[in-house]
């Protein structure tokens, strides 16, 4: 992903900062240096297993998601995933290169890399980009841009070569396969008894269309992610700009209905979604220079942090949970709500109260409490992550997308500040 307008608005932001005193950026050396040695340390232990780390493999209390759902157990037992075999808890979980996950521990590499230019990140980074070029021919998920930008395109930024390009667009090409212009979205799923369901996680994906208009010179792609931009503004969001996860369409465009899958109930603020909306709508200012979507960016990040209660900026997993000591935390949706910020504070008058905030979560990402000690976690970054909880999946668990946007939040925060790994 390209921030050169991170970049060129580096000076304003830091004057917005105005701080008398350096800065310590200490706490960015702690984080890099540990996200290296864990990541290494999980390439050197999968070795050529043609599988990437996603999770670790965790139980659930059912009446702990009693309490977050406010549902009783009878209500919900049948969605919950099954679970993992006793020898597997506490184990690294892998999945193959079709799951949707499968982009972010090669991005977590390249960004890495960046930072460092440590020859072994590389190495490791270009070997987990190249188990996912069969992705590349794949149609039967929306979450390509995940898989293909976030891996490929960023290899495509830090080290381009010929048969990159050609990569994105035929990844662009499959994901337009799954775009209906009478409705005016992409289709995210193919299971479920919905019509033509649509996730507010989907906007993550439009920056590979962008990025393929941009290759190729061809608007198309630009114009089905502008499409799809609009109908999703238009119908995932309530009137206090929190995000519905689902909407799905009936095959004239009216909608069928509109629910989550993994929130706490149909009416509530699932906190991944909110930063899905923060950050996928700066993105699409970013690329469109369109007012509107820079107006409703700027909604929804003053909702989430009007909404968000806990002290250090890391939400629970749903902005409705049942606030207590045991209420799961999900720090990637928090680390995807930094980025966003980040971004958005360049953009705005006033952006220092977003710069601020995203820095608030880095460093609180960056705590002991969340930033895993090296050689543990089996080689995870961050701890406390929370997949879906209403199917008892990947509760208070690392994830390698947390990870992923976690690292990305660095980057830009260090682009925006002027520093560089090396002179820390």
């Amino acid at each position: 992903m390209k921030i050169k307008h991170l970049i060129v608005a580096a000076v304003a932001v830091v004057a917005l900062a105005g701080c008398s005193q350096p800065k310590d950026y200490g706490w960015i050396k702690v984080a890099v240096d540990r996200a290296t040695v864990q990541l290494l340390q999980t390439a050197e232990e999968i070795g050529d297993t043609p599988m990437i780390p996603r999770s670790i493999w965790a139980g659930y209390d059912p009446a702990m998601l009693e309490k977050q759902l406010e549902k009783d157990f009878d209500t919900f037992k049948d969605s919950l995933r099954k679970k993992a075999a006793p020898e597997l808890l506490g184990k690294r979980r892998l999945a193959g290169v079709y799951d949707w996950t499968s982009g972010f521990y090669p991005g977590s590499l390249w960004y890495v890399y960046e930072f460092t230019g440590n020859e072994a990140v590389k190495e490791a980074a270009v070997k987990f980009t190249n188990l996912l070029f069969p992705v590349s021919h794949y149609t039967q998920t929306h979450d390509l841009g995940f898989m293909i930008n976030c891996s490929y395109g960023n290899a495509h930024r830090l080290m381009p070569c010929d048969t990159i390009p050609e990569v994105l667009v035929r990844t662009a090409d499959n994901l337009c396969s799954r775009f209906n212009k009478e409705i005016g979205c992409i289709r995210s799923w193919d299971f479920g008894a919905w019509n033509f369901p649509v996730i507010i996680d989907n906007m993550m994906n439009l920056d590979l269309l962008f990025a393929a208009s941009k290759i190729t010179g061809n608007p198309y792609y630009g114009q089905v992610a502008v499409i799809h931009a609009n109908t999703t503004m238009e119908n995932h969001f309530r009137e206090d700009v929190t995000s519905y996860h689902v909407v799905s369409y009936n095959p004239d465009g009216s909608v069928e209905c509109k629910q989550t899958y993994q929130g706490k109930a149909d009416d509530s603020a699932w906190a991944r979604g909110q930063a899905w909306g923060v950050y996928g709508y700066t993105a699409a200012y970013r690329e469109t220079g369109d007012k509107r979507y820079l107006d409703h960016a700027v909604k929804i990040a003053d909702m989430i942090m009007s909404r968000v209660t806990t002290e250090d900026a890391i939400p629970y997993w749903d902005y409705h949970a049942p606030e207590g000591e045991d209420t799961p935390r999900d720090a990637s949706a928090a680390a995807v709500t930094a980025c966003g910020l980040l971004e958005l504070s360049t953009f705005v008058e006033g952006g220092k109260k977003y710069y601020n905030y995203a820095e608030k979560i880095l460093k609180s990402l960056s705590s002991d409490a969340y930033l895993a000690a090296e050689g543990t976690n089996e080689g995870f970054v961050l701890m406390h992550s929370t997949g879906s909880l209403p199917h008892g999946s990947e509760v208070d668990v690392p994830l390698n997308y947390a990870d992923y946007y976690y690292l990305e939040g660095l980057q830009r925060y260090m682009a925006l500040e002027g520093i560089k790994y090396a002179d820390l």
